[in-house]
């Protein structure tokens, strides 16, 4: 599949649709089916200990698969998560970004499912692994 959204388009469109997240989140690469971002760690991400929030790792889980998902289906706002196995594995490091790399395994026309391992920047080591499934609206799944 190829992706409707080149990097620029599809970060144009995530800071039109959530502008709640604009400053949070960069694109590494995308294509129609896979997907690296980075999330771009501040203060507002941090637990006690200094290290990067449950919270925040599920969000960039959740963005990446957001943006797995629209990259071959085009705008689609509307599509939403409806299932998310995480599973956290290791502290991610202190002071460093977190990067995500997403893998779409399936898209079909009412759902979508996204494999997504995220890294401290540097390191060959997941620090958490999640699987997520959207929902598509039915007008724009595959046909």
């Amino acid at each position: 599949m190829q992706s409707k959204f080149t990097v620029a388009e599809m970060m144009a469109y995530l800071q039109e649709v959530f502008p709640q997240v604009r400053d949070d989140f960069a694109i590494d690469h995308l294509d129609g089916e896979s997907v690296t971002m980075r999330l771009l760690t501040g203060e507002r991400h941090l637990r006690p200990g200094g290290t990067v929030s449950g919270p925040a790792m599920f969000s960039l889980a959740d963005v990446t698969a957001y943006v797995a998902t629209m990259a071959p289906i085009g705008r689609e706002a509307l599509a939403v998560t409806t299932n998310c196995s995480m599973d956290f594995m290791r502290k991610p490091e202190a002071g460093r970004q977190l990067i995500a790399k997403g893998q779409l395994l399936k898209l079909g026309r009412a759902l979508s499912v996204t494999d997504i391992l995220i890294y401290s920047d540097g390191s060959d080591k997941p620090v958490a692994r999640a699987t997520m499934t959207y929902s598509i609206p039915p007008k724009a799944g595959v046909k």
